[in-house]
């Protein structure tokens, strides 16, 4: 549908818009082959590709907020696959590849920026570790650069890698096809191509129990009323841990507040996403011009999804050594992600206790840039029963058997080593 410009601003003002809706309003059936418990990037992609891959369509999305309200709308939207383990590389550089092309894979602008990721190495030490992983990452068919501070400089003017900081800059890894994606676009592109697929996404609908039988689930309560279904994802992020509870087992994540905030929006000054790698302070830039930026957890366990002003200042401090231009400008606002962290620090994907339902939790900070190959692959274990390559090394059971996934140092977990 086509709007001229003063169709454009009438509907702006007006209370009875007629701009077409992405979502049907859909009244749940008494059963369903599959249902997901959550509406955030990774439930959706899994709806798209069910649909998609497999032609799956007796599917219900539920989430007991909006589309994206979680942890899909709470983040800062960076995509990257500079991981030294195979089993993160993998994953993340799959899902690298299916950003690419996924705003024409849904017809949706996505909006994939590939303007490069920096990583910041603080002493020769870590530039060395860093040079394991561009190694690795190139001969897994990546791209990666070790860049020495003046290449660092002459990418981003505006850094400044002279001040007399506690942490110097002794290099950086550089992966220039990371950047950023749109994370409303994502959540909302793959919402439409699985309702217009025949996909029932229901919003404001909570759960509240599952109707266990002879370690299968028979039945999903909500807030609608008892739905019976062959089998259940979730797929919920901070509220996992809960969820498993109501289905009676235990998983070993912890519930972590994470923040990030953005300034006023100024010209352009900064072009890739940059780490400053000790104690953790990204920053990047948005098209409205805010600079955007995060870093470490919170530290202590927490459901709240409140900041902390001393995180905000933990982080500041950092960002402020690369680019003092930002002393210069104010924070318009902050917000909170719940984020949910085994004790390696990476994803729990696969079976669960229950003979029918799934498990995609853990996901900490790295859960966004993940969204379209966690679609794929756990799309392709819900219709098959059978787990992908990609995902058998992040199954539940790697807790007993010490399998463990350590990425300690590419991710903002400091508090877990």
């Amino acid at each position: 549908m086509k709007y001229s410009a003063f169709s454009l601003l009438r509907n702006g003002f007006d209370r009875d818009s007629r701009w077409p809706s992405i979502l049907p309003s859909v009244t749940p059936k008494d059963r369903y082959d599959i249902i997901i418990v959550g509406g955030g990037a990774h439930g959706l992609a899994c709806a798209h590709y069910l649909a998609r891959n497999h032609d799956i369509t007796d599917v219900l999305v539920l989430d007991s907020a909006w589309i994206g309200g979680g942890n899909t709308g709470r983040n800062t939207a960076i995509v990257r696959s500079d991981y030294l383990l195979e089993a993160s590389f993998k994953l993340k550089n799959f899902s690298l590849e299916l950003w690419k092309s996924l705003s024409q894979d849904l017809n949706y602008n996505v909006m994939y920026s590939p303007r490069g990721y920096i990583d910041l190495a603080h002493s020769d030490g870590e530039l060395e570790h860093f040079m394991c992983r561009a190694n690795a990452m190139c001969l897994s068919g990546a791209r990666a650069e070790i860049l020495s501070p003046q290449q660092i400089e002459s990418l981003e003017p505006s850094i400044n890698l002279h001040t007399k900081s506690r942490f110097p800059v002794s290099g950086g890894l550089f992966q220039p096809d990371g950047g950023v994606v749109r994370h409303d676009a994502v959540a909302w592109g793959f919402a439409r191509s699985a309702g217009r697929a025949g996909i029932d996404i229901v919003q404001n609908c909570g759960v509240s129990g599952f109707g266990v039988r002879n370690r299968r689930i028979n039945w999903v309560q909500t807030v609608r009323g008892k739905i019976h279904c062959d089998k259940v994802l979730i797929t919920a992020a901070g509220a996992s841990s809960e969820l498993a509870r109501l289905a009676g087992f235990e998983l070993p994540v912890e519930m972590i507040n994470v923040q990030a905030f953005v300034s006023e929006p100024v010209k352009p000054v900064l072009d890739k996403v940059i780490n400053y790698n000790a104690g953790l302070a990204y920053i990047s830039q948005t098209g409205k011009g805010e600079l955007v930026m995060g870093g470490a957890t919170d530290g202590y366990p927490s459901f709240a999804r409140r900041g902390s002003f001393a995180r905000i200042e933990d982080t500041l401090v950092r960002a402020l050594q690369i680019f003092p231009f930002l002393s210069n400008l104010r924070l318009m606002r902050h917000w909170s992600g719940t984020a949910d962290i085994p004790m390696d620090g990476n994803a729990i994907v696969g079976k669960s206790p229950l003979e029918n339902m799934y498990l995609n939790c853990g996901w900490g900070y790295a859960g966004f840039k993940a969204t379209p190959a966690v679609g794929w692959t756990m799309a392709e274990l819900l219709a098959t029963d059978r787990l992908p390559d990609l995902l058998a090394p992040f199954a539940l059971d790697r807790f007993k058997s010490g399998a463990l996934i350590d990425d300690s140092g590419i991710g903002p977990y400091p508090w877990l080593h």
